[in-house]
């Protein structure tokens, strides 16, 4: 089978836009969790999110460009850009046939849905912007992708709510490990740090109402009270090994394993068990030909509820027992940026293995009896790491876990 590399990243994350910058801060424990801005959240009891704020659609995406996307859209072209650049993918090196995209979104174009159902109550349904559909469905920042980049091989979305970022990723390291694609853009995209976002969130009880921008998200804390919601994107070019050495392109790092599993227990809850998230994360080790002793460390999913963080910890246990793996959830940081999640963790895993430095779990004063797991700290984040899991759960019992390795030029 093909082995598959990475070439390129690009991210647009509360704590950092862009890659570079994201990861800096990621490494270096830094939060971008804020108080809201983008509306007056005061009716909704939640104060704080993990906004972009410091994104100029213009810059990147084109102005003319940009009032044809909703914003996960064009978060999600501001990534890719970057990831391309940094690959140094083009169609000189890459036919268009053997290009491909698989995006994920959880929820897909929630501002304009927002902002046309209010226009069609107040104004009339003929005041509906022609570009709704086009602008509103989850599919289409696949579709735009596809078309800034002429990628002719398969382009589609994954929707699998907070797990539809890493099965985008894993679904695209198979069609290139499979010989179906050379190259593939993946990742994920949200924008739903609006209304009708942090209100639906938060009439779940979903959502942390904290309003200290560091104690809101607290991962595997004893006190930690639910999510922060989060928006942005993170890319991954994936490429195999055989093309990327042709052309002479820089490897970042190695996928070499994914799993995928449900829990088909709950319509929001995970099972409390474990048993399908540490089957997926089982998977990924199986197919990545290694012991569970010899994976360093596990990009937790870590949401910062009391429901996920237990059966996280408890499915981490099953799969390493005795085995002192590192844990660290980046959500500390970024908040919870569902359907892109596992997109900017994967960005953050894979630099994590090139760096030699893993993430803290920010947020945490008081680690949780109920998750007795071994947490990154300031102490023993720098470690040499040769492989690496990233885990996503999603609404619906999706469970989707990435493996990665550390690029070694010996190879």
């Amino acid at each position: 089978m093909t082995r598959v590399v990475i070439t390129g990243l690009g991210a647009v994350a509360p704590n950092g836009n862009g890659q570079e910058t994201f990861i800096k801060n990621t490494l270096a424990g830094k939060g971008g969790i804020k108080p809201i801005t983008k509306f007056d959240s005061t009716a909704t009891g939640i104060s704080v999110a993990g906004e972009i704020d410091d994104f100029d659609p213009a810059a990147v995406v084109g102005k003319k460009a940009a009032k044809r996307m909703d914003l996960y859209s064009q978060y999600a072209i501001q990534a890719a850009v970057e990831a391309m650049e940094m690959a140094g993918v083009s169609e000189e090196n890459t036919r268009p046939a053997d290009l491909g995209v698989i995006y994920g979104s959880g929820i897909g174009g929630l501002t304009t849905i927002q902002e046309q159902i209010i226009k069609m109550h107040d104004r009339g349904p003929k005041r509906v912007s022609p570009l709704f559909v086009p602008m509103a469905i989850a599919n289409m920042a696949a579709g735009n992708l596809a078309i800034r980049f002429n990628a002719h091989n398969i382009s589609t979305s994954i929707v699998t709510a907070c797990a539809s970022a890493t099965n985008s990723i894993g679904e695209a390291f198979r069609q290139i490990k499979e010989g179906r694609a050379q190259v593939m853009i993946t990742g994920g995209a949200e924008a739903s740090v609006n209304e009708i976002g942090i209100s639906g969130f938060a009439a779940l009880t979903a959502l942390s109402t904290t309003a200290d921008p560091a104690k809101a998200s607290r991962p595997f804390d004893r006190d930690r009270n639910g999510f922060v919601l989060g928006e942005g994107a993170g890319t991954l070019i994936l490429e195999s090994l055989e093309h990327a050495q042709e052309r002479g392109a820089t490897i970042l790092g190695e996928v070499v394993g994914y799993g995928a599993t449900t829990d088909a227990y709950h319509i929001t809850s995970p099972d409390p068990a474990g048993t399908e998230a540490a089957r997926a994360m089982q998977q990924a080790i199986d197919e990545a030909g290694i012991s569970a002793e010899e994976v360093d460390y596990v990009n937790a999913h870590g949401t910062a509820t009391v429901a996920n963080d237990a059966g996280e910890a408890k499915a981490i246990r099953q799969v390493f027992g005795d085995h002192e793996v590192l844990v660290s959830s980046t959500k500390g940081m970024t908040g919870h940026l569902l359907g892109a999640a596992g997109a900017v963790e994967a960005v953050a895993t894979v630099a994590a293995l090139k760096e030699g430095i893993l993430p803290p779990n920010v947020g945490c004063e008081v680690q949780d009896p109920d998750c007795p797991v071994t947490l990154v700290t300031t102490e023993n984040q720098r470690h040499a790491s040769r492989y690496a899991l990233s885990n996503s759960f999603g609404f619906g019992g999706h469970n989707a876990v990435l493996a990665f390795k550390r690029w070694e030029d010996a190879e």
